[in-house]
């Protein structure tokens, strides 16, 4: 994923990259993924899938929203990497406490998902259960 440089951080302090598996085919999860962030208030910035089925997204939304973009990634189908749901957490933990009023803040993902198809998914969850 493109790193930002420090000027961008210091703009957007929660500016976060995400990992993700899903086992939906990546033009269907594309729009399914911008639809509901679209949906959310947030905005796509930039889209696509390479030939090996990887998506990638990057989007912002304002942190207001923060709980609404978390639900919809896994009704979406994802399986977030177990930083990327403890970073989404500590953002919406933050917004939520309301410290100061940053619900206006704007937030930042950049969203790399592996695709699988359904049957090698399968398989994969039968051997971690085995």
């Amino acid at each position: 994923m493109p790193n930002h440089d420090a000027g961008y951080a210091e703009t957007i302090p929660w500016a976060m990259e995400m990992r993700a598996v899903s086992v939906e085919e990546p033009a269907r999860l594309i729009q399914t993924l911008s639809g509901a962030i679209l949906g959310c208030g947030g905005w796509i910035l930039s889209r696509g899938a390479n030939d090996l089925g990887t998506v990638r997204m990057e989007f912002e939304f304002e942190r207001h929203t923060c709980i609404d973009i978390y639900s919809v990634l896994i009704a979406c189908g994802l399986e977030l990497s177990r930083s990327a749901h403890l970073r989404i957490t500590e953002l919406c933990q933050c917004t939520r406490s309301g410290q100061r009023d940053c619900g206006r803040e704007i937030a930042s993902i950049e969203l790399e998902v592996l695709t699988f198809p359904e049957e090698i998914a399968q398989g994969l969850l039968e051997n971690a259960a085995a």
